[in-house]
Parts: C-alpha cells; sequence; structure tokens
C-alpha cells in the first residue's frame, strides 16, 4: 500500500465522533484508529484535529439540562476534555501508539513566538512517532481568542506542520451543488479547483446541535490550507475505510487541489495569526499595484480608514467596491492613518513630525487574498 501523502491532518467532527447521537460512539473510533495507527505504521505521520469535548462532557455528566452560557460550555469543556484525550490514548494503544494533546486557543496562533513554539512542539511529537491530538482549548478560551471551530482550527495545523494534505470527516459525503438534506437532486462535486463566491454560496449552516462547524465553515478551511500547498478532502467519516482509501488518492467525497505555490512560512502564520483590527480602502492603483506588481501598500493609495487599529496590527484592504483583496500588518495607527492618506511618502514625516517608513503595510507582511 502506498500513500500519496506524507503528513496528513485528519479532522473528525462532533457528528463523526457520535455517530450523530449525543455520546461518543467508541466502536466507530476506534475503525477510526484502526485506520490512522495502519498509515502511521506504514511511514505517514498523521496529525488528529478532535471535536467532541463539549460532548463528551455532557455524557460524563449524565446529560443534565444546562444554560447555553459560555461558563457552561466552558464547564463541559473542562470535564469532557480529559474524557476525550483518555478515550484517544486508550484507543491508540491498542496499536502500541502514544499520543500527546496539544490545546490552542487564537491567542497562541497571534503571537508569533508562541505560533513558533507550537510548531516545534508539533515536529517533536512527529519525530518521536507520537500522535498529536489537537483541539481548541474550549475551557479557557473567550469569544475574543477562540479560533471558532475546528475546521479552521485544522487548516490552520496545515500551515503550523506544513502538511500535504487535510482531511475535513463530517456526517455529509461531501460538498453538494444544493442542500442534500432538502433537495433529494443535489448533486456531490467530486472535484474543486477554485473556490469562488458560487462555490461558497452553496454551503449550508451546520446540521447537528452538537457541531459548531457547517459546510461553509469548511469551505474556509479548504482555503486556508489550499494557500499552504495542501490538498484538501471533505468525506464521510463513516465511509468504508475513508481515511485510507483518501490518503491513496482514491476518489472518496470532495476534493480541493492544493495550490502550486503555497505560502512561505512567515506569510502562513500571518494568515493564521492576528485577527483584523479595521479596514483600509485602497484606489485602483493601489490594488494594482499590490496584485500585479508584487508592490508595498503605500499611504498615496489609501481612500479610506475604518476602525481603531494601532501600529502592528492585522488590517483588511480592500477595494473601492468593498471587496477583500490582501490583509496585513500596518506601519502606522488609525489615526496617522487619517493624516496621511494620499500623500507621497516623502511627505509622511512632513505632516506627522516623524515616520515609521515610507510604506504603510510591506509586501513581506502583506498576504494577498
Amino acid at each position: 500500500m502506498t500513500t500519496k501523502y506524507k503528513r496528513i491532518v485528519v479532522k473528525l467532527g462532533t457528528s463523526v465522533l457520535t455517530s450523530g447521537g449525543n455520546s461518543l460512539d467508541r466502536a466507530h473510533m476506534v475503525e477510526l484508529v484502526r485506520q490512522m495507527a495502519y498509515l502511521h505504521n506504514k511511514g505517514c505521520e498523521i496529525i488528529l484535529c478532535t471535536s467532541g469535548a463539549i460532548a463528551a462532557g455532557r455524557e460524563r455528566l449524565g446529560f443534565p439540562q444546562l444554560s447555553d452560557s459560555m461558563a457552561t460550555k466552558q464547564m463541559l469543556a473542562a470535564v469532557g476534555q480529559s474524557q476525550l484525550i483518555q478515550t484517544w490514548e486508550n484507543l491508540f494503544n491498542i496499536y502500541g501508539l502514544h499520543v500527546g494533546q496539544m490545546l490552542l486557543t487564537r491567542a497562541d496562533l497571534d503571537d508569533r513566538e508562541r505560533y513558533l513554539n507550537a510548531r516545534d512542539m508539533l515536529e517533536t511529537l512527529l519525530k518521536h512517532k507520537i500522535i498529536p491530538v489537537i483541539n481548541e482549548n474550549d475551557a479557557v478560551a473567550t469569544t475574543e481568542i477562540k479560533v471558532g471551530d475546528n475546521d479552521n482550527l485544522s487548516a490552520l495545523m496545515v500551515g503550523l506542520a506544513d502538511a500535504d494534505l487535510l482531511m475535513l470527516l463530517t456526517d455529509q459525503a461531501g460538498l453538494y451543488d444544493a442542500n442534500p438534506r432538502t433537495n433529494p437532486q443535489a448533486k456531490l462535486i467530486s472535484q474543486v479547483d477554485v473556490i469562488d463566491d458560487a462555490l461558497k454560496a452553496m454551503a449550508g449552516d451546520s446540521g447537528t446541535s452538537l457541531g459548531t462547524g457547517g459546510m461553509a465553515t469548511k469551505i474556509q478551511a479548504a482555503e486556508i490550507a489550499r494557500r499552504s500547498g495542501a490538498a484538501v478532502v471533505i468525506a464521510a467519516g463513516i465511509a468504508p475505510n475513508v481515511i485510507i482509501n483518501v490518503s491513496q488518492g482514491q476518489s472518496v467525497g470532495t476534493e480541493f487541489s492544493a495550490q502550486h505555490n503555497p505560502l512561505e512560512s512567515r506569510k502562513r502564520w500571518l494568515l493564521a495569526g492576528p485577527g483584523p483590527q479595521g479596514q483600509i480602502t485602497l484606489d485602483d492603483g493601489a490594488v494594482n499595484a499590490l496584485l500585479s506588481k508584487g508592490s508595498s501598500l503605500l499611504a498615496k493609495g489609501i481612500s479610506v480608514i475604518s476602525g481603531e487599529f494601532n501600529r502592528g496590527d492585522m488590517v483588511v484592504l480592500n477595494n473601492l467596491q468593498g471587496a477583500e483583496i490582501a490583509r496585513g500588518l500596518v506601519r502606522y495607527n488609525a489615526s496617522d492613518l487619517e493624516k496621511i492618506k494620499g500623500l507621497h511618502s516623502d511627505q509622511i514625516e512632513g505632516r506627522l513630525g516623524y515616520d515609521h517608513g515610507k510604506v504603510v503595510v510591506h509586501r513581506n507582511n502583506l498576504v494577498v487574498r
């Protein structure tokens, strides 16, 4: 048996781990572990991104009637996380494999040093043949520091680990051209080479009350992972031998082809890291310079400043029609940019009394969407 891929991130949604019920389906989980262990023993490196902590917490506490508050979810996650990792440890132990848990929040990815530390930890686990088991740290994460869902977390792990395949295993067979739950004529899309607005419009909401990610988040995750150089497959977690079949390149579910020119390491962090704090609208000349000429953003090309942000914050760069074209780390705060927008670079110091450089967003700190 040969696989097309050397390093694979496998993301398992709550609906897969519970088989659509309220409790962890350990019989199905051990089957998934069997497949991952098989690939591991064939020399393929596996990174497991797992959901299910809150579902495991509800099960452990006997399915109590509780409020839907953040504190309640954090309590359930705190109880369930230990249950979940213990389950994975016991199941992988059947095949003589060790696991190592990594709990992350958005703050771990926003900070460059912590991001690099997480990358080093991941590499060390893999070097020692330990299966990394990754989940968002829901027990401590607030709304402000949550990645939001494990689809996007798994995509960020692709960039962190330099993986070449992301499997998003869910309760659907893949991406359809309509909602298969309501339209029996919906057709499965087997191959996607371009993610555009029409494709995103096909994505629906989360199909289960236990999960936080629907098809829309999987499209977002695919977009991030592809830009890091990985192929992405959305497939049914219940399909027979799905993990092994996908790793062999068989046509299963929906495959998103990898981009041929993946982002370099620092720009992967920019894509994974700080959330945007504001927006800058550019004129047509600046848009063309960024997209066609590989230029940095100059004050001359700025039309409108939106939001409050500081020097070093991430900002979204939009065209005049309001569409995002890029994002990057800004060298001037919002109030300074209001004073210098539209000016030539050599006029900045005269207007402010100082300057932080001739460019507003340097090309090295900018990711084109």
